[in-house]
């Protein structure tokens, strides 16, 4: 998805560069507002969480924000008192060519554990930078951020006159924790903090916070909002939607390019007691490696998902005699299935979006959940990931 000049929020530049950090893409992404912004953030609740992290969530503990700076391949994390002493020098960098304070500054890594930054390239790189800024280009910076992902994440909307731009990039390391991945959210609907706040972690937990690939929960994991107020007050309602319509398409993205992925799964609970009862049982499906490969495989072994459900053991609620599940519009349980049937199924698992539907019939919420198959895939490029 390509954005217009009409389509883009104003008031936002950036610089998007390599500086050595990998390989020769771009591995070093600044997009800052023209003016503060309204801010917001959450992430990761990992006891190894990095400097980014950590000074990120301090930086926004007043709602406030005017850059975002992300450094790709490269988490920094687990590297002591001189990992922090990195972090902080990136702001100051930052701070001193755009000048903007560094406290009004947030910064994401993302990549490999336990490795330094190459700081010294990270100084040359960004000696001057100050005065090459110009129009953010949104694909480029989706391009910017990216690991082992193979396509670049983004998506828009309109609100009134405003306009509203996310990115992402995740494939892998992937199971929500306050927050998922690398995401970013940009708009010059000018919204008042605690309504910003509320909407957007609203959202997130809603929406990346439903998502799994493999069950891992990074250590960096960032979602963060800017609001800048150029394009003045929208109404709250549209803006959520909207926000809500941009988070939901960034997360299919990250499910269809997860790493080694060939199918999205997307799994609905209804008739629970609570969300966090549908949520939890969603999840137990969307993460069973047995569920993940039978999908894979295309193989109509329903049995894997009630064997998921059953595992949710602290849910004493559920009855299994209540139980229904589905595939699509097909009864698998408690339903006994028929050559036909298990064909039909079959054909199910083969599209390229498998939707799992189940009805515990205790109560009245529910929650949809997302995550991908398993393939050999994931083993492949996980096998060999630092090297």
């Amino acid at each position: 998805m390509s954005l217009t000049t009409s389509s883009t929020p104003q008031g936002f530049s950036a610089f998007i560069t390599n500086l050595g950090i990998r390989d020769t893409t771009d591995d070093f992404v600044v997009i800052k507002s023209a003016v503060p912004c309204v801010a917001d953030g959450v992430f990761t609740q990992s006891l190894f969480a990095g400097p980014s992290v950590t000074i990120s969530r301090d930086n926004l503990k007043d709602s406030q924000a005017q850059a975002i700076v992300v450094i790709s391949k490269n988490a920094n994390v687990a590297n002591g008192a001189v990992g922090i002493a990195d972090a902080q020098e990136v702001l100051q960098l930052v701070a001193a060519e755009t000048g903007i304070a560094a406290h009004d500054i947030v910064i994401a890594s993302t990549g490999v554990i336990g490795r330094r930054y190459p700081i010294e390239k990270i100084r040359a790189g960004l000696s001057g930078f100050g005065k090459k800024l110009t129009a953010v280009d949104f694909d480029a910076a989706a391009r910017g951020i990216m690991t082992t992902d193979t396509v670049s994440k983004l998506a828009t909307r309109q609100i009134g006159n405003a306009n509203l731009v996310g990115i992402a990039k995740g494939v892998g390391m992937i199971e929500p924790n306050m927050a998922t991945l690398l995401t970013f959210f940009f708009t010059d609907a000018a919204i008042e903090a605690n309504s910003l706040r509320s909407i957007f972690r609203s959202t997130i937990d809603k929406t990346f916070n439903c998502l799994s690939v493999d069950t891992d929960t990074s250590t960096s994991d960032s979602a963060v909002i800017l609001a800048n107020g150029l394009a003045g007050e929208v109404p709250l309602e549209d803006f959520a939607n909207a926000l809500q319509e941009v988070a939901h398409e960034l997360v299919l993205k990250i499910a269809k390019d997860a790493e080694g992925a060939t199918k999205i799964i997307e799994v609905t609970v209804d008739s629970a007691i609570n969300y966090a009862q549908a949520k939890k049982v969603a999840k137990a499906i969307v993460n069973s490696p047995l569920v993940k490969t039978a999908i894979y495989g295309a193989d109509p072994n329903w049995g894997r998902v009630a064997m998921a459900i059953g595992k949710c053991e602290t849910e004493q609620e559920i009855n299994s005699e209540k139980v229904v599940i589905r595939f699509d519009n097909v009864r698998v349980y408690p339903d006994t299935l028929s050559p036909e049937n298990l064909e039909q199924l079959r054909q199910i698992m083969s599209q390229d979006k498998v939707h799992i539907h189940v009805s515990l019939n205790i109560g009245e919420a529910a929650a949809t959940v997302w995550g991908c198959d398993l393939s050999e895939g994931y083993i492949e490029i996980n096998g060999k990931y630092s090297t």
